[in-house]
């Protein structure tokens, strides 16, 4: 997951962060949601929608300014996609550049995507055809709409790579980016995970604590998960245990205000080592509490638990 610079969609110039669910200029912010067929771009609308936006999937090109210059008080959210008629990788962005300038609403534009073996699952999952590959197979449409819309990828502000994402993964950050306003600031979210089954691909810092002992091989702790104290109290007392605790609350703790000063407004921390099930699960539950005592709200999730 990239969260990129606004560029001059945003009115407030390079660089600014509008607060999504509040005034951005003198218009409501927009955002646009668009990717890859199979990427999750119908789930992402609806969780908008939740999240207080009047939400409009599939809409022509042609009729994305008078709904914007139409829209209330509320933020609105449009879902633009191959299937969207008069569709055209120019004419949508010069078409939110001009948007922006009119209403002075902060735009962003959120690119979903997938690797194509995710998509392909999703596909045959629900026995769907792909839009652009009716009556050819799955695959020659996935692989002409990744070229025909990778220039929006380019330019979005927010790109999520969806392939080990639930829809519960989607909304906690969508939820971190775009929540309301009495919900703004930086959402952090801290990850443990195993490196045979990949670094999660929303990461923003990894850090790798194999080198710590393994509880694994302990005949009375290896079946036990990381949330065990007598698993957290065998890591901690690996010799290298404190010097990196302290390392890493050093380099942490001073970023998160600077990350959130620069208008970040989700951070995923992951923490890996083999199997994801001790050391990485032991350490990923202190740094919570050191984040939450000092005063940083985090949620923990242990994918590989």
């Amino acid at each position: 997951m990239t969260d990129r610079p606004q560029n001059d969609r945003n009115p407030a110039g390079p660089g600014a962060k509008p607060a999504i669910g509040g005034a951005a200029g003198t218009g409501s912010p927009l955002v646009v949601v668009t990717g890859l067929s199979g990427a999750g771009l119908s789930t992402a609308l609806k969780i908008l929608e939740d999240l207080g936006y009047e939400t409009v999937d599939n809409l022509p090109l042609a009729l994305l300014p008078g709904l914007t210059a139409a829209a209330g008080a509320r933020p609105l959210a449009v879902g633009i996609d191959c299937r969207t008629r008069d569709f055209a990788v120019h004419e949508l962005l010069d078409g939110l550049a001009a948007i922006g300038r009119a209403t002075g609403a902060g735009v962003r534009l959120v690119y979903l995507q997938a690797l194509p073996e995710a998509l392909l699952r999703r596909f045959a999952a629900t026995r769907r055809r792909h839009p652009l590959a009716p009556d050819r197979p799955v695959a020659d449409g996935i692989r002409h709409e990744r070229q025909l819309i990778e220039p929006l990828r380019d330019d979005a502000d927010l790109v999520i790579d969806t392939t080990d994402f639930t829809p519960a993964d989607l909304r906690r950050v969508l939820e971190g980016h775009f929540a309301p306003a009495a919900r703004l600031g930086m959402t952090i979210s801290i990850v443990s995970f195993s490196y045979r089954h990949g670094v999660p691909r929303e990461s923003d810092l990894v850090f790798d604590v194999r080198f710590l002992r393994n509880p694994h091989y302990d005949p009375a702790l290896g079946l036990l998960p990381g949330t065990d104290p007598a698993v957290a109290a065998f890591v901690a007392g690996d010799p290298g245990y404190d010097d990196f605790c302290t390392a890493l609350d050093a380099l942490i703790l001073p970023l998160l205000p600077r990350y959130e000063a620069e208008g970040k407004a989700y951070l995923t921390i992951a923490i890996g080592c083999t199997g994801g099930r001790h050391r990485s699960v032991a350490m990923a539950e202190r740094l919570a509490g050191v984040l939450h005592r000092a005063g940083h709200a985090a949620s923990l999730t242990h994918r590989d638990l």
